[in-house]
C-alpha cells in the first residue's frame, strides 16, 4: 500500500520537513502518526497525496513510484485515496449531499449511482437526517463528518486523515476517531495524524508511529 525508504523533504525556503523516513503500510492497517506541531506529520501526508514531491528517497503508493509520477497517473491514484483535511474544504451554499456528490464527479458514474453512494456515505457517518441541510448551518463536528463522508463515498483503498479532531471537544473527537477507524478492513488502510494520543481507542488494533524533528520511530503494534 505505502512503501517509504530514506525519504526526505526540504521546502524551497530551506526548511527541512522530513529526514530519512522509513515506513511501510499494508492493506488493512490502522496507523496513527503522532507528534507535536511541526514534527512533520502533515508534510508526510502531503507526500502520500502527491501534493508535495520528495527531495530524496523512495516513495511508493499502491505500487506507483511518486517521484516523477505523471499527472494522469496521479489523478488515477487519487481516485483510490480518501483524504480528510484539517480544513474541510466544503462548498458553502450547497447541501451536505451536494458536497459529497461533487467529490465523486471524477468517478464518471451515472448521476443515480453518485447520489446513492453519497447518501450511503452520509448515512454511515450519522448524517442521514442532514442530507439537504446547507453545510453553512452545520456544526463543526457535522462539517467534519461531511468531509469524512466525501472521502469514503468513493470506497478508497487508502484513507488519510490529517488532525481530524483538532477543533473538537473530547466527546466528539473520540466519536470521529471511532468513525474513521471503523473504515479499516482487510482491503482498506487508514492513516491518521494526531497529537491527541489520549483519545486513541484502547480497544482497537493499531500501529503507532511517532514523529519528532522530521524523523519517525515505530512505537509498536497494539492488539485489542
Amino acid at each position: 500500500m505505502i512503501a517509504v525508504k530514506e525519504l526526505s523533504l526540504k521546502y524551497p525556503d530551506g526548511t527541512v520537513a522530513l529526514t530519512e523516513i522509513d515506513l511501510k503500510v499494508k492493506a488493512g492497517d490502522l496507523v496513527y502518526i503522532i507528534g507535536p506541531s511541526g514534527s512533520g506529520k502533515t508534510s508526510l501526508l502531503k507526500l502520500f497525496m502527491g501534493i508535495e514531491v520528495p527531495t530524496s528517497g523512495s516513495l511508493e503508493i499502491m505500487g506507483r513510484q511518486m517521484v516523477g509520477i505523471k499527472d494522469y497517473e496521479l489523478q488515477g491514484l487519487r481516485r483510490n485515496i480518501g483524504p480528510v483535511f484539517q480544513e474541510f474544504r466544503l462548498i458553502k451554499g450547497r447541501t451536505a449531499l451536494e458536497n459529497v456528490m461533487m467529490g465523486l464527479r471524477f468517478l464518471e458514474l451515472p448521476s443515480r449511482e453518485l447520489k446513492e453512494s453519497a447518501i450511503g456515505a452520509l448515512e454511515r457517518v450519522g448524517l442521514g437526517n442532514k442530507l439537504n441541510s446547507l453545510v453553512d448551518n452545520l456544526s463543526w463536528g457535522e462539517g467534519q463528518r461531511v468531509s469524512i463522508a466525501r472521502a469514503v463515498a468513493r470506497r478508497p483503498a487508502l484513507i488519510l486523515a490529517d488532525e481530524p479532531t483538532g477543533n473538537l471537544d473530547k466527546e466528539n473527537a473520540v466519536k470521529i476517531l471511532e468513525l474513521l477507524t471503523s473504515f479499516s478492513d482487510s482491503s482498506t488502510a487508514v492513516v491518521i495524524t494526531t497529537h491527541a494520543t489520549h483519545l486513541i481507542e484502547e480497544g482497537s488494533d493499531y500501529r503507532l508511529i511517532e514523529m519528532s524533528g522530521g524523523r519517525n520511530h515505530e512505537m509498536g503494534f497494539r492488539e485489542a
